[in-house]
């Protein structure tokens, strides 16, 4: 029935049980993390080659409200910061040295525009980087 052999063969696989729940297998915690990472980076990918598709679509259209507005957007930000780091500072210099006007300029809140054109160059750089890897257009 139940021996001395089974009670220690008992005993010996729950203290097994017991150390690999309380200290486990370095290389299985291993495994783990790794495949949880794996996991975690083919979803990112997935995301990130969706996003390349949509991309596509909108830069391929005809419309100049859907494949316009980055254009736009790079404009309108790149001539918020000329003005505010060339136009404006030389103006008003001239404007003092040679009128003695003593006012002031309009002054644009180049926060929200450095921030927005500062996110187009970071996006303009993945995709000149794109085009060097020979993703673009594959």
């Amino acid at each position: 029935m139940f021996g001395m052999d089974d009670a220690v063969a008992a005993g010996a696989t729950l203290i097994d049980t017991v150390v690999k729940r309380v200290w486990p297998d370095a290389t299985e915690l291993e495994k783990i993390k790794l495949e949880q990472m794996s996991q975690a980076l083919q979803a990112e990918w997935t995301n990130q080659l969706a996003q390349i598709e949509v991309n596509k679509v909108e830069a391929a259209s005809s419309s100049l409200w859907v494949s316009g507005w980055r254009p736009f957007v790079g404009w309108v930000c790149g001539a918020a910061l000329a003005y505010a780091a060339l136009i404006e500072p030389i103006a008003r210099f001239v404007a003092m040295v040679a009128f003695s006007y003593p006012g002031a300029f309009p002054v644009i809140n180049t926060e929200l525009t450095l921030q927005v054109l500062l996110g187009l160059l970071g996006l303009g750089w993945m995709r000149s980087s794109e085009k060097k890897a020979g993703v673009a257009g594959k």
